[in-house]
């Protein structure tokens, strides 16, 4: 299997690129970044893994690659998911998908017109707290679920990140979709009503670091997600998804990256240990697999769309300061 990477913007993509190089039968074929600036500061980085740079992701789609991983700023995904699905390549894109729901559905139709699958990039599906907590609520352990209390908390992104014109927003947009889409996921049914409330009380950069979203789903249950930038450099990890999921016979605590140790030091303060298991080499067997096999992806184009348009909701409810209705 012959991948390409379009972008080292998104600080996914050296993960992605390092769970890729363990993998059996896969090859990295190049890597297509524009901007200097960003070659230069991981040039040291791959040079031993013999990955070269392409000056454009034209020259990367002209390769012999079965499918790119897209992990651009979020304004660029539109672009570069509609020329890959054209030259006829896969797609595992980075989210959000997109920063608005025209260009989303577009790169769904694009890529379903070429005969290519659309993955979205949500690796927290595949952490193992979190499936352990999908196989209990599937097999009924906490009865009919009532409501969730959602965080993903984060330290304050530098770079574009916090530049709304290639990120589509701040907090809202980064960490909502998170959420939204393991709460689509765990219980098959879709967003009804947002409401959200958003501010900048972190940053010194006018875009939104804090903000609380209430969910109803289809089925009737409440949800309220905490998306705030609002971790200090000083924690130990950049941030947290954590769920407390409430039934009628008990209620769940999913700690996606709980699989740590806590490491007390005079030296170096508090630190977290991890010892489990890497999420995004879920994601990623999951992606080539699904190529190889001929399915689509676990996470298609269709989720990255559906927790995007909740995330869009959100800041039009809070502009509007009422409840936006979905469906």
């Amino acid at each position: 299997m012959k991948i390409g990477i379009i972008s080292l913007a998104h600080m996914h993509a050296l993960s992605y690129i390092q769970v890729m190089l363990g993998m059996k039968d896969v090859t990295i074929v190049g890597i297509a970044e524009e901007d200097q600036a960003r070659q230069e500061q991981w040039t040291e980085f791959l040079k031993p893994l013999h990955i070269p740079f392409l000056s454009s992701y034209q020259e990367l789609l002209e390769q012999d690659v079965d499918a790119v991983i897209v992990t651009s700023e979020n304004a660029k995904h539109h672009e570069h998911v509609l020329a890959a699905a054209r030259a006829g390549k896969h797609v595992l894109c980075e989210k959000p998908l997109a920063t608005n729901l025209k260009d989303a559905q577009e790169m769904i139709d694009v890529c379903k017109e070429n005969g290519v699958y659309l993955g979205t990039a949500f690796p927290v599906r595949y952490s193992t707290p979190v499936a352990e907590a999908k196989k209990a609520i599937d097999a009924g352990q906490i009865g009919t679920i009532l409501a969730i209390k959602g965080t993903n908390h984060g330290f304050i992104p530098e770079g574009w990140f916090t530049n709304p014109a290639l990120s589509g927003g701040g907090a809202v947009m980064d960490h909502t979709v998170h959420l939204v889409d393991l709460m689509r996921w765990m219980m098959g049914t879709e967003v009804r009503d947002v409401y959200a409330e958003y501010d900048s009380r972190f940053s010194d950069d006018p875009i939104d670091d804090c903000g609380i979203v209430t969910l109803e789903f289809d089925n009737g249950v409440f949800a309220t997600i905490d998306c705030s930038w609002s971790r200090k450099k000083m924690y130990p990890i950049w941030g947290d998804v954590t769920m407390e999921i409430i039934g009628t016979d008990g209620i769940l605590y999913v700690d996606a990256f709980g699989q740590k140790v806590n490491v007390y030091s005079e030296a170096a303060g508090v630190k977290w240990d991890p010892w489990g298991d890497n999420m995004d080499t879920g994601l990623m067997h999951d992606f080539i697999d699904s190529i190889r096999n001929g399915r689509a992806p676990s996470v298609t184009g269709l989720d990255g769309l559906r927790a995007t348009e909740v995330a869009l909701a959100a800041y039009q409810a809070a502009d509007q300061k009422k409840t936006v209705v979905l469906r």
